[in-house]
């Protein structure tokens, strides 16, 4: 079984994100941008269902209603639910410090790793519908892969 990476524009951008200098950053556009994102990604979602998305918000973010909403009849879903919570504290962590770039640079890079694996899980889940029952675990996607390259705690060479 191959495994495809979901959301390939989303995850070129993120590794861009990760791989840009901090200087020359609008740091609060890009967390934002991400947070767009990652409402693209619960759309997907939600529309693979039959589910119009909506256009509500909860607490201030419409993220976070798009979780809600993905999550009811599909208790596995609630697996992501701190990953998008995160994603928007992220995004307030970014404002909070947008007089210091560094700072805000660091926590756009965070948060476009947990991004990324919002994309990843429910990449996953649009793959194998059990996916999340037991937290994230990809178990299902990759039972039939064969194995690859020994990795050490480092990762790969």
């Amino acid at each position: 079984m191959t495994v495809v990476e979901p959301f390939p524009a989303l995850m070129a951008r993120v590794d861009a994100t990760l791989a840009a200098p901090v200087a020359a950053r609008n740091a609060l556009a890009e967390a934002e941008a991400n947070l767009a994102e990652g409402e693209a990604v619960l759309e997907a979602w939600l529309t693979s269902r039959g589910v119009e998305p909506t256009e509500e918000t909860v607490e201030g973010f419409r993220l976070l209603a798009l979780h809600r909403q993905g999550a009811r009849g599909d208790p596995s879903f609630n697996a992501c639910r701190e990953t998008c919570r995160e994603l928007v504290y992220l995004r307030n962590v970014v404002a909070l410090h947008e007089d210091d770039p560094e700072e805000a640079a660091r926590a756009l890079r965070l948060q476009a790793m947990v991004l990324k694996h919002l994309a990843l899980f429910i990449g996953g889940k649009l793959q194998e519908a059990g996916l999340g029952e037991f937290c994230c675990s990809a178990r299902p996607l990759r039972a039939n892969e064969t194995p690859g390259p020994a990795r050490t705690a480092a990762g790969p060479d």
